[in-house]
């Protein structure tokens, strides 16, 4: 360790005499391997590096930890980032050292041996920047080894937790104004991913700062595919969904550490790779559970809502929340965690009203402004999940002020769901607007449902329900299609709800409806409570998939070899760019984002080891334009679609089948069938089998009838094939038997 340390902290000094000469934009370059900067990355750098005291608000992933890393290359003092995670200091430290950055931690999971030296290197100068958990800067032991140093720069990370308003507030942060009071020379920034209006004005104030430097990034996350859906059979709806991301890495969020336990045990039976993580565990299980996700060891993490996970890990393909949330801020918070590479990521939410009830339950044990604001972020959260009309992101962005202008995102399921079929619903609503009046608009809508449908409950038998007019009137409709038109009618504007119990009233708009007798129209839901219209996803990335599975075996080998998480060699989107651009040489693997100067030298020879000779096999030429930015290059001069009929054709000939091609890209398998096509046109060969035969469902005898007419009049065209033939074979079987007839005879 203290070897591997030595050596990070030689290339450090080196890192630093060249830094001091250089602009954060050739640090970007040479040591971190990125072409660009992110939103307001380059404007908060400037500003730290003016020495103002900066709040930064960025999306997760947005590249906050670069925007203290790189002023920290470039001022020569010390950098102090306080941080609440022992998990994420560590990991935070390993990918900077992988860089060649210096960079050390103090905190509880030390060995006295360890502190002891680490705070040697501090002292001694040879250390760039420091990880503390806040406790531990709080410390005499710790402030006393800042004293006699230069402090450039305090970083506050995960601010949020410094606002009561936050959704997770620690008292110990309050207490960090008093570190800026003693070293009044270092800058101060605070960022995090998390925060409204009101969490932002109040760390400002809390920590003392200028009104005017404020850096508010956009928090959407253009590439998270949002879902919600009801949540009717759990377990089965986690199962077909993983069965969409078989092999990728996913955490699933429940509400209880018997459910965490539960549930990790269930698909480990179904043979999935699975750990589970809470509080409860002993810390060394939690640990080594947490090291297997993060190693890939496992795949899938199942996690406790309430415990923070402190994983940096990029390559999350997707998040499930079994469970209902706390909040919009811890909603979106854990739904960060997925796609951080940037590539395309699935989270998704099950919804149902025992959810809620069992949240209220908690809510209702706390007291004064903490139960106010308990409240307040449940309601909003129940109101974006009970959202099926508007894109997903406006509600969501809107919590935190940011206007969502795009009329559809083409990436949740509400934009995606295929237009409402809307119904009459006229006499219905009005059996539920009355039942509301009736009942005294005290209720919500379960009781309301339960009068509408005749229950026997022993709460409607003693309030007199069951003598009402409205009581048993809506049996033509089952409890869940009333919940959902109650819903329907509250996003309509029909109804108004009470923030802290649910109770359902009638607005002035529901009232002269029932007067008039208005129309009203929503949709209804099937018997089986599910929306109509599918949903769809982005479009992923084209890349050679069968070089991105060899270029991960060989991550995973040094990764192991080198004992540290996989990712902290490079990144997943690095990977995709490799097997899109089939870099071949020392230079062509710095056009890829993610490889500096360091990373390449000390990986670089063992992924060009895998890609030359793959891309020799496989006669691929690298693709790599001279300065095109990073993230619109495309491969050479291919067209999309020609891009992609080489990848189906170079997956179909390494033993993928047409169906699960035609599953990846979302096409049906005629489609594939036509990429075959071109490429077996194209002079190149196709394997053999009896996968094209199964395709069929023609008689033997019109098929070979077909050939004998591709024979004699050409493959360019089907009609004429279709006209000699009768008209007796689909086009959809001629495109097959075409494509048997060529690959046949080469």
């Amino acid at each position: 360790m203290c070897r591997i340390l030595g050596q990070v902290l030689c290339r450090g000094r080196l890192c630093e005499q060249k830094a001091i000469m250089n602009t954060p934009l050739t640090i970007l370059k040479e040591t971190f391997g990125y072409n660009s900067f992110r939103s307001l990355q380059q404007e908060v750098i400037e500003n730290v590096l003016a020495h103002k005291d900066t709040l930064a608000i960025m999306p997760t992933g947005g590249g906050k930890s670069l925007c203290y890393q790189i002023p920290a290359l470039i001022q020569g003092g010390l950098t102090v980032v306080v941080s609440p995670l022992i998990a994420l200091m560590k990991d935070q430290v390993e990918q900077l050292r992988a860089y060649g950055v210096p960079a050390v931690t103090l905190n509880s999971s030390l060995s006295a041996l360890e502190y002891q030296e680490n705070m040697e290197y501090v002292l001694k100068g040879e250390v760039k920047i420091l990880y503390v958990a806040p406790e531990t800067l709080l410390t005499p032991r710790l402030q006393g080894l800042l004293s006699g140093l230069k402090l450039d720069l305090l970083t506050i990370d995960e601010a949020h937790c410094i606002s009561e308003w936050g959704h997770d507030f620690r008292p110990e942060y309050r207490q960090l104004v008093e570190v800026r009071q003693r070293f009044p020379q270092a800058t101060c920034l605070a960022l995090t991913a998390t925060a409204t209006a009101r969490v932002r004005q109040d760390i400002k104030s809390s920590l003392r700062f200028p009104e005017s430097n404020e850096f508010v990034a956009s928090f959407n996350r253009e590439n998270l595919y949002i879902e919600v859906a009801p949540k009717e059979n759990p377990i089965q709806q986690v199962l077909q969904f993983l069965k969409r991301y078989t092999g990728q890495s996913g955490i699933i969020y429940c509400f209880s550490r018997r459910q965490v336990d539960e549930l990790a045990a269930y698909l480990a039976m179904q043979g999935h790779a699975v750990r589970p993580y809470h509080a409860g565990l002993e810390d060394d299980e939690r640990r080594r559970n947490q090291e297997a996700f993060i190693r890939d060891d496992v795949q899938i993490i199942v996690a406790t809502i309430a415990f923070g996970m402190g994983i940096n890990k990029p390559n999350v393909r997707f998040v499930i929340h079994y469970d209902l949330p706390k909040s919009i801020e811890g909603y979106y918070q854990e739904i960060g965690r997925a796609g951080r590479d940037g590539l395309p990521a699935h989270c998704l939410l099950l919804y149902n009203y025992s959810d809620v009830a069992k949240q209220r339950y908690f809510v209702d044990q706390k007291q004064g402004s903490e139960r106010s604001v308990a409240i307040q972020h449940l309601n909003a959260l129940i109101r974006y999940a009970e959202n099926e009309v508007d894109c997903r992101r406006k509600p969501l962005l809107a919590y935190f002020g940011e206007d969502y202008t795009a009329p559809n995102c083409h990436n949740c399921d509400n934009c995606n769901a295929a237009a409402p079929q809307l119904s009459d619903v006229t006499i219905v609503a009005q059996k539920f607007l009355s039942c509301v009046k009736r009942t005294g608009e005290r209720f919500g809508a379960g009781y309301v449902t339960d009068v509408l449908l005749g229950s026997k409950a022993e709460k409607v038998l003693k309030n007199g329900h069951a003598e009402l007019s409205t009581y048993g009137i809506g049996r033509e409709l089952n409890r869940k299609q009333w919940m959902h038109l109650g819903r329907q009618l509250l996003q309509m504007g029909y109804l108004d709800r009470g923030e802290e119990y649910e109770t359902l009233s009638l607005t002035r708009k529901a009232t002269e409806a029932l007067k008039a007798r208005s129309p009203i129209f929503a949709t209804l839901q099937a018997d089986d409570g599910h929306k109509t219209g599918q949903a769809g996803k982005k479009d992923e990335l084209e890349y050679n998939h069968a070089l991105f599975a060899l270029l991960r075996q060989k991550r995973k080998e040094l990764a192991d070899a080198a004992g540290i998480p996989p990712y902290v060699i490079f990144s997943d989107k690095t990977l995709v760019e490799m097997a899109t651009y089939y870099p071949q040489s020392d230079e062509s693997l710095l056009h890829i984002s993610g490889v500096g100067q360091v990373k390449a030298q000390q990986y670089g020879p063992d992924f060009l080891e895998v890609i030359r000779p793959y891309c020799a096999k496989h006669h691929l030429a690298e693709a790599l334009p001279d300065q095109a930015p990073k993230g619109k290059r495309r491969p050479g001069n291919r067209s999309e679609n020609g891009s992609r009929t080489l990848l189906v054709a170079e997956a179909f000939n390494q033993g993928e089948s047409i169906q699960d091609l035609a599953q990846r890209y979302g096409v049906t398998p005629t489609t594939i069938v036509s990429h075959l096509t071109r490429h077996a046109l194209a002079g190149h060969p196709l394997r053999q089998g009896d996968e094209f035969q199964a395709l069929l469902s023609t008689p033997a005898g019109e098929q070979e009838r077909a050939l004998q007419a591709f024979a004699g009049l050409g493959t360019e065209y089907l009609k004429p094939v279709h006209v000699a033939l009768g008209g007796q074979i689909s086009y959809d079987e001629l495109k097959v038997l075409r494509l048997i007839y060529i690959s046949r005879s080469g």
